[in-house]
């Protein structure tokens, strides 16, 4: 396995796939970052030399924000929301859908799996005979 930005890439993969196992690499940024370090989009990562990797790592680690980083980054700004008292920063806080989600039904991802409350399902005013 190559070790590029702290991550072992797949050995076995094309390395425009293996370089999305990086954090903050994406489909998007992949083929400018082949292209700066004119690596072909088809080389397995096994087929790499010691020069291409190289130059695949100065690229990333020069013009990108990956791993540890970004996750600082974003960490902190999630903090600076909640600091602050703002509305999207509540929802961080609460763990709730922070865009806009209705949460009523599903959001299910975010609120984690579901807790059953007593006296959900029944008709309210109706009563038992």
């Amino acid at each position: 396995m190559a070790r590029i930005a702290g991550v072992d890439v797949p050995r076995e993969k094309a390395v425009w796939v293996a370089l999305r196992y990086i954090h903050g690499i994406g489909k998007h940024n992949v083929h400018g970052i082949l292209e700066q370090a004119r690596v072909s989009l088809e080389t397995k990562v096994r087929d790499l030399n010691d020069d291409e990797v190289s130059r695949l790592r100065e690229v990333i680690d020069s013009t990108l924000r990956v791993e540890g980083e970004l996750r600082r980054e974003v960490s902190m700004n999630i903090r600076r929301l909640v600091e602050i008292g703002s509305q999207r920063g509540h929802r961080h806080h609460r763990g709730l859908p922070v865009r806009g989600q209705r949460t009523r039904t599903n959001a299910r991802t975010k609120r984690g799996v579901r807790r059953t409350v007593a006296g959900r399902g029944h008709k309210r005013g109706v009563g038992r005979k």
